[in-house]
């Protein structure tokens, strides 16, 4: 049946009421032959589901997440919104933004023709050395199941489908293919699926994503969790994709509740799947309710003719719109970590002189590695943003001080010339076996990628040509970044020819951290060379991703040290900006140090030995150790604060506006302190042996002090919290309505996150020292007080034993502070049997 036929024949309506989504879902069914039907349930290519016209049915775009939407193109023509981090997004502590940002997330959704975000990411901090700490939101898991329902509801306010990922376990990403995470029930439950649960059964959470690794011995795409207690106890009625290419069998993942295998259009379900259903190795029902899902989905996000969606598509949010939300975003997670002599905030009116300082000030880095990066239509860096808000008040000058030794850095900009065109850039042309042309295009940086590309799928070759321009004199690296067999010729001279092996076994850090080959070429100031790299494409490749790169002449380490000092020596203020990049933390790999890389360090204290007035920026995704950190007046975490970072980094320096972050994940002192530190697996397994005890729990099990704890963040005012008051009993079951009055005793207005744990000492149950039981934020006048409401939930109080929720009976001391460290009042409350 033709599209036009189609819709005439299912005309749209207004009705999306459960009953009427529901008769319309068994009508298609009902239309669907067995083939049909499992054709459904395979991707019909990277990025979407397989349209079924007969049913009225289109296809389902998806893309991935969580801080930017990147739709179904990985290149800089398409360009996104880029927002901060999840790291600094949980340091917010403040849902009501968050629900902004999945509204601003959705209009970007539908702008690039995508139904479904690939995210939010809820796997928990348990280990700093995580690679995807970054994509993270927290370490605790009400943190961080409030803060990823709140973007859930957010983005499907408007229509738009949410993923929470990865269900479950999958904190690390070492052998993340392959390992078999061993944790016990009660953890499970109170630690790693307590934010599924929370995104599912309280925000109602239309997809789920289940993950790569095996829990307690079984693969997540065949694992009973799927259908116990996602399904059958939280209600969920929505579809679980896989994660990319993490269904591996037609017979135990289609018995089992996992529907959605993504990518396509290989995979093992297709026909293996209909045989299995045939033989009865996989009941037809089981494949039914799947296919039932993905249409109750595409009713959802208005992919089925004759049904509303459940909410209108929203309106394409004016890109000035979105700018001052990412802007505000950002400073509201900046952390100010310390504050010497009240260093911040800066006066502007008494700047004649500032020095911007680090590898990060010239370049900062917006964003992580991984399948959660996206091409930014801009960004502004901290020099950038206080040059524009200084403006003439103040010189601003910078030094660079210490490099990210990176290697070899993608072509852009004015180095290169697209020899067809003379643009700035360079020339991509897709050869077929003989070299004859199959499609050519200009671009304008030397990184490409092709995901699920069809034009790519059908190359033999991509050649990348281009004039290089040197702008100083010097030794130049010039090379590729990638994986495979690549030819580069520089004037006609072969400068290399190899197969380049992976030096990762992930798909994933092998297409977007892969190794780098050059070689080294002397240039004089102004001299060009034309450059052609060959890429021979793999038969049946789904990715490639490669790059034509340069490392470009710089002094050396002793220079750069040299010249920082003595521009923070002569200078007002000294804004050192330190930090990681997209290189160090990513998906694909962990972190296996959490120092800061180079010679950055060192830099920090040259500079704060000849300037007192020395303010570190840390431009990372999760925690660094900071040795320096007692040498300098001020330490700010900006996480990877976005587009927007040099913006709201001026507004936050300069006083605009406070600094609203508090910390969602502890900042260790030193990487040997760190209670819960390895990500590798042994012999395949990775024992979660601390059980309940992760992040500032174990910390305070540990009895070791950190550099900065959960829950930590200054502002620009100071706060005391003067009493708590809450019922002396309740039954079990029932929430607590505490109130907590705080007063504002510093200099201007501010706001603040009041901060409710739970203790439980002499306790028949082993329990962690104390956990988060609930927060709120609260706002005033200086010298004003004011009384803040909060919610402890029934389940703080509760534990996981013998297959079900139980509560102790008797007396828990209820905790209000400032961090997990700063517990300034308490009272105690008597659960009831």
């Amino acid at each position: 049946m033709a599209v036009a036929d189609s819709q005439s024949a299912h005309p749209q309506k207004t009705d999306h009421s459960p009953e009427a989504v529901e008769r319309r879902v068994a009508d298609a069914l009902a239309a669907l032959s067995l083939e049909q039907k499992v054709r459904l349930l395979t991707g019909a290519d990277f990025w979407s589901t397989y349209p079924e016209p007969a049913i009225g049915l289109r296809r389902i775009v998806v893309s991935d997440g969580p801080v930017g939407v990147r739709g179904e193109h990985w290149d800089e023509r398409d360009p996104s919104v880029s927002l901060p981090s999840a790291t600094a997004l949980a340091a917010t502590w403040d849902e009501a933004l968050i629900e902004r940002l999945g509204a601003l997330l959705a209009s970007e959704a539908r702008r690039k023709g995508v139904d479904v975000v690939l995210g939010p990411t809820v796997n928990l901090h348990r280990s700093p050395l995580g690679g995807r700490h970054f994509e993270c939101f927290s370490e605790d898991p009400l943190l961080t199941g409030r803060i990823g329902a709140a973007y859930v509801r957010g983005l499907q306010a408007h229509g738009v489908g949410a993923t929470p990922k990865h269900y479950v376990a999958n904190d690390a990403e070492t052998e993340r293919f392959t390992v078999d995470v061993r944790v016990d029930q009660r953890t499970l439950r109170e630690l790693y699926l307590a934010p599924f649960e929370r995104m599912i059964a309280g925000a109602r959470a239309w997809l789920v994503m289940a993950s790569y690794n095996a829990v307690n011995g079984a693969t997540m795409t065949e694992n009973a969790l799927l259908d116990s207690p996602l399904k059958d106890e939280w209600g969920f009625d929505g579809v679980v994709v896989s994660d990319w290419f993490a269904t591996r069998s037609a017979e135990a993942a289609g018995r089992a509740a996992m529907d959605l295998a993504m990518p396509g259009p290989e995979g093992p379900w297709g026909q293996a799947l209909v045989a299995a259903v045939r033989s009865g190795a996989v009941p037809e029902q089981a494949v039914d309710d799947k296919v039932r899902r993905l249409l109750r989905l595409a009713a959802r996000v208005g992919a089925l003719e004759g049904v509303a969606p459940a909410a209108p598509a929203p309106a394409q949010l004016p890109a000035a719109d979105a700018a001052r939300l990412a802007r505000e975003t950002a400073a509201a997670g900046m952390v100010l970590a310390r504050n010497q002599g009240d260093a911040l905030p800066l006066d502007a009116a008494s700047l004649r002189r500032v020095a911007v300082i680090g590898p990060n000030a010239a370049e900062g880095r917006i964003q992580g590695g991984g399948s959660a990066s996206v091409h930014p239509h801009y960004a502004v860096s901290p020099l950038d943003g206080l040059r524009a808000a200084l403006g003439q008040r103040a010189e601003v000058l910078h030094a660079v001080g210490a490099r990210i030794h990176e290697g070899l850095v993608p072509v852009a900009g004015d180095q290169v010339i697209d020899p067809a065109t003379g643009e700035n850039g360079v020339r991509v042309r897709l050869l077929d076996a003989n070299g004859d042309v199959l499609h050519e295009e200009h671009r304008g940086v030397g990184r490409l990628t092709f995901i699920g590309d069809e034009r790519a799928k059908r190359a033999a070759f991509i050649e990348v040509t281009a004039r290089f321009r040197a702008a100083e004199a010097g030794r130049y690296r010039i090379g590729v970044a990638g994986v495979g067999a690549y030819r580069l010729t520089g004037g006609g001279q072969v400068l290399l020819d190899e197969a380049i092996a992976p030096d990762k076994d992930d798909l994933a850090a092998a297409l977007l951290a892969p190794p780098h080959r050059a070689a080294e070429l002397s240039f004089a100031a102004g001299q060009e060379l034309d450059l052609a790299l060959t890429h021979a494409v793999q038969p049946g490749a789904v990715a490639v991703a490669f790059s034509l790169g340069v490392e470009v002449p710089a002094p050396s380490d002793e220079e750069e040290l040299a010249r920082a000092v003595e521009l923070a020596r002569s200078s007002d203020v000294a804004i050192v900006v330190v930090g990681t990049t997209e290189a160090i933390e990513s998906e694909g790999f962990d972190r296996s140090a959490l120092g800061l890389p180079g010679r950055q360090d060192a830099l920090v204290s040259a500079v704060a030995a000849v300037n007192p007035r020395t303010i570190v920026l840390v431009n990372s995704g999760g925690p660094v150790t900071m040795p320096w950190r007692d040498e300098v007046a001020a330490v700010l975490l900006t996480w990877f604060p976005g587009q927007e970072f040099g913006s709201a980094v001026a507004d936050v320096l300069l006083g605009a506006v406070e600094p609203g972050g508090r910390l969602p994940t502890t900042w260790p002192s030193r990487q040997e302190d760190v209670p819960v530190l390895s990500t590798k697996p042994e012999n395949g397994k990775l024992i979660y042996a601390e059980g309940l005890n992760i992040g500032y729990r174990a910390w305070a099990r540990a009895g070791v002090v950190p550099a900065y704890p959960f829950g930590h963040g200054l502002g620009y005012t100071r706060w005391e919290i003067l009493g708590i008051d809450a019922p002396p009993s309740v039954a079990a079951g029932e929430a607590v309505e505490a109130r907590v009055q705080v007063r504002n005793v510093g200099p201007r207005r501010g706001r603040h996150v009041i901060q409710l744990y739970l203790s439980r000492p002499g306790s028949e149950v082993e329990r962690p020292v104390l956990w988060l039981a609930g927060f709120a934020s609260v706002e005033a006048e200086p010298d004003q007080t004011v009384e803040v409401a909060v919610t402890v939930e029934p389940r703080a109080f509760a534990h996981w034993a013998a297959g079900r929720w139980q509560v102790e009976p008797g007396v828990f001391t209820l905790h209000a502070g400032h961090s997990a460290t700063v517990l300034t009042r308490q009272t105690a409350v008597s659960v009831d049997a």
